[in-house]
């Protein structure tokens, strides 16, 4: 990018707003434009100051974050990121903001997460965010085309589907997970989102799909009819565990700016011995996961890019084309009957 980003950041909390927009001020691509202390005086901020990407607290006083966003959206749409507290509420709550619009959500440093990865982390996330196809992410809400029939028989155990995504991901997994049957294969997803909201997003999908879907823990079994979303902050991998497939859960540095990332969680899968796997890398920015991608192509995987006309961010399906790690391209629509047909074909 050769403008650089305008950000208006809007929190009550005046320690917040301070160090914030000090710490976002160091990178030469973002300008903080301004901050404002309540929804009111952010509405008067956006028009006088026209920012590219507006970061947003859920909790301030006269008017919550989740109603100024949804009045934000009908009369003046612009990429909005959620920053909340690192709680279960506030996963609940930034789902809530990603379905009213928001295009990411973020979470406040506190224990876990230091000040510097926090900043990192929301850096790599504005970045994104300016660069959403908004149109794309509004389509994308209440689509639920209900599930395929259900397969034949149960797949076996060693044959799974892995998915990576980061902006506009929410959405796209919800759609291709509501379409898998009860009985779908072993499915494990990272989708770049911060603790708690993990928790949450899975909370959400398992209402949704047929399928069991719940947040991982260390030495989940991988199984038919259950899937695997890596929690926040935590790297996935797949391990072997004797006979059976399970996931192993753990700290480690940030990788491609990301915990969980996309790439140790497709490197692993690469390294897993006689595993039948389709991978599917969806929309998001940066790198994240295209070499993992490449690396599950090398041995036989099948794995497929998300296509340019429906991704919110074209970044990391574009990169995963260019090393020529995705056997096929394909719109989000066909993903999932793509994904259910190569994992459990014979």
């Amino acid at each position: 990018m050769t403008e650089k980003i305008k950000v208006l950041l809007v929190d009550d909390s005046a320690v917040v707003r301070e160090v914030l927009a000090a710490e976002l001020a160091r990178d030469p691509q973002l300008v903080m434009i301004g901050t404002a202390p309540d929804a009111f005086i952010a509405r008067d901020k956006i028009i006088k100051l026209a920012p590219d990407v507006v970061l947003l607290d859920i909790e301030m006083p006269r008017m919550d974050g989740l109603t100024f966003l949804r009045r934000l959206m009908h009369y003046r749409p612009l990429p909005v990121i959620i920053v909340s507290s690192l709680t279960q509420p506030g996963g609940r709550l930034a789902l809530e903001a990603i379905a009213a619009g928001a295009v990411d959500v973020a979470c406040k440093p506190g224990p876990g997460l230091p000040l510097a990865e926090m900043t990192e982390m929301l850096t790599t996330k504005i970045k994104a965010a300016a660069a959403a196809q908004l149109e794309r992410m509004r389509a994308l809400n209440g689509v639920n085309h209900g599930p395929l029939e259900p397969l034949p028989l149960a797949t076996a155990p060693r044959r799974i589907v892995a998915i990576g995504a980061s902006t506009g991901g929410t959405q796209a997994i919800e759609q291709i997970l509501s379409r898998f049957p009860e009985n779908g294969p072993a499915t494990l997803i990272v989708q770049h989102m911060p603790a708690y909201f993990t928790a949450s997003f899975a909370e959400r999908l398992n209402k949704l799909c047929a399928m069991e879907v719940r947040e991982a823990a260390d030495r989940d079994q991988v199984q038919p009819g259950l899937a695997l979303i890596a929690p926040g902050n935590k790297h996935m991998l797949l391990r072997q565990r004797g006979e059976a497939l399970a996931v192993e859960i753990k700290d480690g540095p940030m990788v491609h700016h990301q915990r969980p990332s996309v790439e140790v969680f497709f490197q692993s899968v690469a390294c897993c011995g006689g595993v039948k796997a389709a991978a599917a890398l969806l929309t998001g920015m940066g790198s994240d996961g295209a070499q993992g991608l490449l690396a599950l192509r090398q041995k036989g995987a099948y794995t497929l890019a998300q296509d340019q006309a429906t991704s919110v961010v074209f970044g990391m399906p574009a990169e995963a084309i260019k090393l020529g790690a995705a056997t096929e391209v394909a719109p989000l629509p066909h993903i999932a009957e793509l994904l259910l047909r190569h994992a459990c074909e014979a």
